[in-house]
């Protein structure tokens, strides 16, 4: 019951954002419509191609992630991914929690705590990429006529965002080379607070467990490389992806507005409403392409855009999802119940039991045949 008051809360916010993006940001909604009659459906369809073939190098990297504590197969990797990012338009952020809960189901041969702790993993690295990206773009980033004094603030912010990725990244570092004795501490310490069940602190530490084994890459010169390479490549992807969708509405972009475009569409990305930040997503993405202050660039028409490069963003997800419900192997109320705290807790719990999986839900699955 609680899950589904959060699902409405945020189902109501989306609504309330995207109520304001038409009646703040849009003047004219039949210039937007002839906007989109009017981009290159050949440039669009190349973005979507763009950002399904991220889909799989998603789960080249997702194995790269779980090589140090198991084998999987690419195609319920590659099941897995795409089911995930169809949850997120389904549900925002929340849905983020099921692609490492139906990648056990996929294939037996991984635990859902290394299933879990590979994600974060990856999130971290797609984060460590984004603001790199976005901060070391903005150091050649023209001011546009008019917005020098706000871009000066905005190269604050990245440099201060740029700073606290360096420094988490290091606390893994750290972590990872002293996790021996770290572990066995906080292990100690999670006993000893009686504000914290029994249960939950075995799970708190074998989490932290299985963290430290998927950390190794980080002490492994070829792991970290092919992970650096993998989450190179996808970014490029989805660069050139975002890009496509741009020069679609025929606007001479270059290389260095696309990625600052991205990088407000990222922070519009992280509300956690349903539809894939629905609302957010696009009130970020139309104010930043609105700041470069191009003659060329109304608000209209980049209402028009950001409404496209949401839909490209998540169409191939949808679709591959759609391919997955109509083979019957998950279904919608599956996936809502996937997303709850307690389904998450008993998939972390089933790893105590080697060999062991959800019966229940793998019967839902019915032998689906995606894994290798």
């Amino acid at each position: 019951m609680r899950q589904h008051v959060k699902f409405i809360i945020l189902l109501l916010l989306a609504v309330l954002i995207l109520w304001w993006f038409g009646r703040n940001l849009v003047t004219d909604w039949s210039d937007v419509g002839r906007s989109l009659a009017s981009a290159d459906w050949r440039l669009l369809a190349a973005g979507i191609a763009a950002v399904s073939i991220t889909y799989l190098q998603r789960a080249y990297r997702w194995r790269t992630l779980l090589a140090p504590l198991t084998k999987a197969g690419l195609r319920p990797l590659f099941a897995a991914t795409t089911v995930g990012f169809g949850a997120v338009f389904l549900f925002g952020r929340m849905g983020e929690v099921v692609r490492p809960v139906v990648l056990p189901l996929y294939d037996r041969r991984v635990k859902p705590t290394g299933s879990f702790v590979t994600i974060m993993v990856e999130r971290l690295c797609d984060v460590v990429a984004i603001v790199v990206l976005f901060a070391v773009n903005l150091l050649w980033f023209p001011a546009p006529p008019g917005r020098e004094t706000q871009l000066a603030s905005i190269r604050t912010a990245g440099l201060i965002l740029l700073i606290l990725t360096a420094m988490g990244v290091a606390c893994l570092v750290w972590f990872e080379r002293r996790s021996k004795s770290v572990i066995p501490w906080l292990d100690v310490r999670f006993k000893r607070w009686r504000f914290v069940p029994n249960r939950l602190a075995h799970a708190l530490t074998h989490l932290l467990e299985q963290l430290a084994a998927a950390l190794t890459i980080l002490a492994d010169s070829r792991e970290l490389a092919r992970t650096i390479a993998w989450t190179s490549i996808i970014w490029i992807f989805n660069t050139l992806a975002n890009w496509l969708v741009i020069l679609a509405f025929h606007l001479p972009f270059g290389l260095r507005e696309n990625i600052f475009v991205m990088g407000w569409s990222l922070v519009g990305s992280l509300v956690p409403t349903p539809g894939g930040a629905a609302g957010a997503f696009h009130a970020a993405t139309a104010a930043g392409l609105i700041f470069l202050n191009r003659p060329d660039l109304d608000a209209n028409k980049s209402a028009a855009i950001a409404i496209m490069l949401h839909l490209v963003a998540f169409a191939p997800a949808v679709v591959w999802g759609l391919y997955y419900f109509l083979r019957g192997d998950v279904s919608f109320k599956r996936l809502q119940e996937l997303t709850t705290a307690e389904e998450i807790e008993h998939s972390i719990e089933k790893d105590d039991e080697p060999g062991v999986i959800n019966e229940t839900m793998s019967n839902e699955l019915n032998a689906v045949g995606v894994s290798d």
